[in-house]
């Protein structure tokens, strides 16, 4: 089992049961699923970065990404329908959170100049969301072997729970939030 999991269902259920006075156990908040995207735009000119993009999601998640398609033509951005934009990835269960323990304890300390995450990302439903500038942070990304950084977007959807609930769910996992600043 994750340690993350076995640290839910040992404490983190039961303070947030007694926190927010929670009789039910199924109205408790949990985790639901991590979905990983990557925004492979350039693509379409350059059919080798999607495979880089898809190798370096795959390494990092553990599974097989799914590539995304265009849903609609823009002649702006030579953009065609059906062509391949990007790559996603949904984590359930176990990968879940392992995928998550990694980001907590590895990959978001080593971001540079970083002093937390924004505490106000919530989609007013309970899900967070946060975007990585570049997929080196990750230690199984070999950074001497990329040509182009690509970024990514790691939505984190809850069960059962709202914005305030989320939070302190994803504070007790050990979500390193940016503090207030004082003026």
């Amino acid at each position: 089992m994750a340690r993350l999991h076995e640290q839910y269902n040992t404490t983190i259920a039961s303070a947030m049961a007694e926190k927010y006075n929670l009789k039910n156990k199924m109205a408790i908040p949990k985790l639901d699923k991590i979905v990983i995207n990557m925004g492979v735009g350039r693509a379409t000119q350059d059919k080798a970065l999607m495979e880089v993009a898809v190798d370096s999601l795959s390494k990092i998640s553990g599974q097989k990404p799914q590539i995304t398609k265009a849903k609609t033509s823009v002649a702006g951005f030579r953009l065609r329908e059906g062509n391949e934009i990007g790559c996603k990835v949904t984590l359930r269960g176990h990968r879940m959170y392992e995928f998550l323990d990694r980001l907590i304890a590895i990959a978001l300390p080593r971001i540079r100049d970083f002093r937390g995450v924004n505490p106000n990302s919530f989609d007013g439903h309970g899900n967070y969301t946060l975007g990585l500038a570049e997929q080196v942070v990750f230690p199984e990304i070999d950074a001497d072997r990329l040509q182009h950084t690509q970024g990514m977007d790691i939505t984190i959807v809850t069960k059962n729970a709202n914005d305030d609930q989320a939070r302190e769910l994803l504070r007790a996992f050990g979500m390193p939030y940016r503090k207030p600043q004082q003026r």
